[in-house]
């Protein structure tokens, strides 16, 4: 089954406190698609061929304070188990939660094919190896609040077991 592409709302206005604000409608670079995903329910997956070290797109989202994006992944947890947060500082995170931005459902893998980097603000990804069409995007998530509670599903060799 072919995951069903998503698109971000380019037309529509960006809202009060997001990270959308001064920037380009589209942040995706390439094709990005969601759908199923072994490692996590969904997942993102290429549309196309990306070449290593291109910029694939971003994530965008609410900023938030870290108290405040502390209470919602406890709460999102929770309620869904499903947490679209990024710190992007000691202070402050990227809620994506209510974003239409694919890259938000990229999950992680201890042998990922993209990395995650903090530009001025922005959450970006970028692909550290040539990447096939219809190849599911992830990410090495670092850190989390999860404290290696979590247990790692992403199937890769060499999986750390944990997050």
């Amino acid at each position: 089954m072919r995951p069903a592409p998503v698109h971000p709302a380019s037309g529509d206005a960006p809202q009060p406190g997001t990270v959308s604000r001064g920037q380009p409608a589209d942040p995706q670079k390439f094709k990005v698609m969601v759908g199923p995903s072994a490692i996590d329910g969904q997942g993102a997956f290429a549309g196309e061929p990306i070449p290593a070290r291109r910029k694939i797109g971003e994530m965008r989202g609410e900023f938030v304070d870290m108290a405040e994006a502390r209470a919602r992944a406890r709460a999102a947890e929770k309620a869904s188990g499903r947490i679209f947060m990024v710190a992007i500082s000691d202070k402050r995170a990227v809620d994506a939660t209510a974003s239409t931005d694919p890259l938000r459902f990229a999950n992680h893998s201890c042998q990922p094919n993209m990395v995650l980097k903090v530009q001025q603000g922005r959450v970006a990804f970028y692909a550290l190896r040539d990447i096939d069409a219809g190849e599911e995007l992830t990410a090495r998530y670092g850190e989390t609040h999860h404290a290696g509670r979590l247990t790692c599903r992403c199937g890769a060799p060499g999986c750390q077991g944990r997050l």
